[in-house]
C-alpha cells in the first residue's frame, strides 16, 4: 500500500514571530497544514496520511483536522515527531507497522508540512518513479550559481550548475527499505543527515529524480510567508 507521512514535527523557531509552530499559521482561510494534507487527499493511490507532529502539539493538530477535515475519518493520522527528521520518519513508519502491518512493498511519500503548494503531479510522479527505483527525491535545477566553502570563509569550489539541483519533497521509498538502512548508519552518519533521500544516497541505492516547481516553496521564513500569502490572494 501507498502511505502519506506529512513532516510537522518542527517548532518552527526559524521564523521568529510566532507563539505556535509556523505549520499551524493561517494562510488564506485555514492553517498552512491543512492546505498541505488536503492535496495528498486528492490523490486515490494514497490508503492513508499520518502526519508527525511534535508532541506538545499533538492534540492541537487533531482539533484542526476535526475542525477542517473531519468528513474523511480515519484517513488522517496524527502521531508523535521525532527530535529530528528522520525519526519522525520512524516514527510515523512504526505507527503505520502497529495499526496496520508493514510489508516490503509497502510505500511512504514523505512531505514537508510547510510546502502546502505542492502539486499532485508531482505527487503522482514520485508514486510512478518508486516503481523502478530505491527512492524518489523531487528537485528543480539550480538556477543560480552555487558555491561551496568548508571554511565560511573562501570559496573552496564553484561545481558545474548543470549538474546541479535544489531538493524539495516529497521524497518517497519503501518503509521496510528505510528502516534497514537507517539503522544501519552510525552516530557520525546519522548527524550529517539533512533528508531520508541521504540514507539511500550513502548507502549507494538507486534514487531517481522527480520532476519539482518552483511553486512548491518552503515557508521557513517571514519572506516566505508574505510570498505564500500572496500566492493565495492570486489563486
Amino acid at each position: 500500500m501507498i502511505y502519506a507521512g506529512i513532516l510537522a514535527g518542527g517548532k518552527g523557531t526559524r521564523m521568529g514571530i510566532q507563539d505556535m509552530p509556523k505549520q499551524f499559521l493561517e494562510l488564506g482561510n485555514r492553517p498552512i497544514l491543512i492546505h498541505t494534507i488536503e492535496k495528498f487527499l486528492l490523490v486515490p493511490e494514497i490508503t492513508q496520511i499520518f502526519v508527525g507532529v511534535h508532541p506538545d502539539w499533538v492534540t492541537y493538530a487533531e482539533d484542526l483536522v476535526e475542525k477542517y477535515l473531519s468528513n474523511y475519518g480515519n484517513k488522517i493520522i496524527i502521531v508523535d515527531g521525532g527530535s529530528e527528521r528522520n525519526e519522525t520518519i520512524e516514527n510515523i513508519i512504526l505507527s503505520i507497522k502497529n495499526s496496520n502491518g508493514l510489508t516490503n512493498d509497502d510505500i511512504l511519500v514523505t512531505h514537508d508540512s510547510v510546502r502546502p503548494f505542492i502539486s499532485i503531479k508531482s505527487i503522482k510522479e514520485n508514486i510512478k518513479l518508486i516503481q523502478s527505483s530505491d527512492a524518489v527525491d523531487t528537485v528543480v535545477e539550480a538556477t543560480d550559481t552555487i558555491v561551496q566553502s568548508l571554511d565560511n570563509v573562501f570559496i573552496t569550489d564553484i561545481p558545474e550548475r548543470q549538474f546541479l539541483y535544489q531538493g524539495q519533497t516529497p521524497q518517497t521509498f519503501r518503509m521496510n527499505d528505510f528502516l534497514n538502512l537507517y539503522h544501519e548508519l552510525n552516530d557520525e552518519q546519522k548527524k550529517v543527515l539533512t533528508d531520508a533521500c541521504k540514507i539511500f544516497v550513502l548507502s549507494d541505492k538507486k534514487v531517481s529524480l522527480a520532476a519539482g516547481e518552483y511553486s512548491n516553496i518552503k515557508i521557513t521564513t517571514v519572506t516566505d510567508l508574505k510570498i505564500a500569502r500572496s500566492m493565495i490572494e492570486e489563486d
